[in-house]
């Protein structure tokens, strides 16, 4: 979504990107030039320019009011699993399945940087507000911190400010967030937790238990006080990051929860859940607001302006959706 929260972009399995009015609610247009499957976008702040992440191990870019593909980035050899725009809209990260993750500058569309360290899948990617750093979530089991003013996963004789990889999941990492100050690092594993890093120190501040079943998504409020976690095990839970106690479970979907963000102010949160539905939750009592039913498996969602749901499924429709007061 853009920053001023007008237009929203969806991926689809097939092989397209939509572009969204939020006002209208309408598909203005489709983009389209990936030769597989669309896994992930990102937009720049300015809502000038989209880079897309696809199965065909490219990367797009795309000039989103003429929607034209601007430039194709090549240079992965694996499936491309996600992307990540810094805040100036200059550089993008990319994170694929050829085990590496690629800094591109998209002002002239050159690969910068590829950086290398993760042994398995890198699974997504996560930006500091500043820009100034990255970390990695991947199959092989840790997540690492990248310093993009340096150069990527630093060799031993160069100075550091913090760790470069954070180890102590068991299993694949599947999700990663950042704290808005920068401070803390949150993460969604198969073994079924949640663990809390401090960022400076690559330690563990927290291992939060409590899913019965692989932990997928994870969304954390702007105050950094609060994680909600999707997970397999058809429920979401809310956390206190300072305690890592559970203050609330979510219950009511009929099978894997894929995916949860929550508003801005910390008030309400959208899941999607492979039994077709998106629901919106009331973060302060747990109780469900609503339910929507979609044509096939929710796999995305987010809340894209104040009083609008954007989500979106294996049936490559976007959903968007006025919430009542």
């Amino acid at each position: 979504m853009t920053a001023d929260g007008r237009w929203a972009v969806s991926t689809s399995l097939d092989r397209t990107l939509k572009v969204w009015d939020l006002e209208s609610g309408p598909a203005l247009r489709s983009l389209e030039g990936h030769s597989d499957t669309v896994l992930g976008v990102a937009a720049t702040r300015d809502g000038k320019r989209l880079v897309s992440a696809s199965w065909d191990k490219t990367l797009k870019v795309w000039d989103l009011k003429s929607g034209l593909a601007l430039r194709t980035l090549e240079g992965h050899s694996g499936i491309v699993m996600g992307v990540a725009v810094t805040a100036d809209g200059k550089r993008a990260v990319s994170a694929s399945g050829d085990e590496t993750l690629k800094v591109w500058d998209l002002e002239s569309s050159r690969m910068v940087r590829t950086l290398e360290g993760h042994s398995a899948w890198v699974r997504g990617v996560a930006l500091t507000a500043d820009g100034g750093r990255a970390v990695s979530a991947s199959d092989d089991r840790t997540l690492r911190v990248w310093n993009l003013e340096a150069h990527g996963w630093m060799p031993d004789w160069w100075p550091r400010h913090g760790p470069d990889q954070l180890q102590g999941h068991s299993d694949k990492v599947l999700g990663v967030a950042v704290t808005a100050d920068g401070k803390f690092v949150v993460s969604a594993s198969a073994d079924k937790t949640l663990k809390v890093w401090d960022l400076q120190t690559g330690r563990i501040v927290l291992t939060i238990e409590g899913h019965s079943d692989r932990v997928e998504d994870v969304a954390v409020t702007s105050d950094g006080k609060r994680a909600i976690s999707a997970s397999w095990d058809k429920t979401l839970k809310v956390w206190d990051l300072e305690t890592g106690r559970a203050l609330l479970t979510l219950e009511g979907h009929a099978d894997h929860v894929s995916a949860v963000a929550v508003t801005a102010d910390g008030k309400c949160a959208v899941s999607a859940s492979w039994d077709r539905t998106l629901r919106v939750w009331d973060l302060e009592r747990g109780a469900l607001l609503s339910s929507f039913f979609c044509e096939a498996n929710a796999y995305c969602c987010v809340f894209a302006a104040p009083g609008l749901i954007v989500g979106g499924g294996a049936g490559g429709r976007l959903y968007v959706l006025a919430l009542e007061e």
